[in-house]
């Protein structure tokens, strides 16, 4: 199989943690576009509770757990991205409100109408934007919040190469119009909708996937191994179509509120 046609779900989940597992953020994003996405949000306080929904290590719910007084719990399904989340919390001394526990989101440990707050940034794709926007609605008290970022088309039409490449990685990406028409339809007000910028890209590709890639190769089990290396080939594949097509698609944020 050519890298060209593999997904990142084909790969071993040993290679996918060790490749991200030492970094702070394990998708493009910022504090700036948290804080943003944040900023459309109203009444959070102390008696909120937030989930963050595929946590990974925690940066974005860092940022979350800094600038408002809910009880935050994150959830990811990788235990070791769990273990390295909660010792950065207490790192903060924020262990008092803010916690990860490791959970699947098909399956999340919350009651219905538990939470204030839904955050997910760059992983709702793992269940599938509507899905996650339905299943997760019961988890939300009426007037609740959730906000998502995912990987979205910004034109009707796009090259053949970008296009097929999408198609099997995620056949759920589709345009922004579509995406809050979608959002709609699982019971929620659309309040926010905004790009995350491209120097979020350019940092994720050109900083941190150098550093993740010369970290994964130098670990002994990796050397000379065959998966690692086609790992480190597809995402040096998709970085690559990135900068050839970032005009056609990136990441958008979507803010929505429970309304029914």
């Amino acid at each position: 199989m050519s890298n060209e046609n593999q997904t990142i779900h084909e790969f071993d989940l040993n290679i996918i943690y060790d490749y991200f597992g030492n970094t702070e953020r394990q998708g493009p994003g910022s504090p700036e576009i948290t804080l943003k996405a944040l900023s459309f949000i109203d009444g959070l306080n102390a008696k909120s509770k937030i989930a963050d929904i595929g946590c990974g290590t925690g940066g974005q719910t860092m940022v979350l757990a800094q600038n408002t007084a809910s009880e935050i719990i994150g959830v990811d399904l990788f235990p070791e991205f769990i273990k390295q989340f909660n010792q950065n919390i207490q790192k903060q001394n924020l262990q008092d409100r803010v916690k990860g526990v490791v959970g699947n989101m098909e399956d999340l440990p919350f009651q219905e109408e538990e939470l204030d707050l839904i955050w997910s940034e760059g992983a709702i794709y793992n269940i599938g934007f509507e899905r996650g926007l339905s299943e997760w609605r019961k988890y939300l008290k009426k007037g609740g919040y959730i906000a998502v970022t995912e990987n979205t088309w910004f034109s009707e039409e796009r090259p053949d190469e970008i296009q097929d490449f999408w198609q099997e990685a995620y056949p759920e990406i589709d345009t922004i119009s579509n995406k809050v028409a979608q959002m709609e339809k699982a019971g929620y007000l659309p309040m926010a909708t905004f790009v995350v910028p491209e120097a979020c890209w350019t940092y994720y590709y050109e900083v941190q996937h150098p550093q993740m890639q010369e970290s994964l190769l130098e670990k002994e089990k990796y050397k000379s191994n065959k998966s690692a290396e086609d790992f480190i080939a597809y995402q040096r594949y998709e970085a690559e179509l990135y900068h050839k097509y970032k005009e056609y698609y990136g990441y958008v944020f979507y803010i929505g509120k429970r309304i029914k």
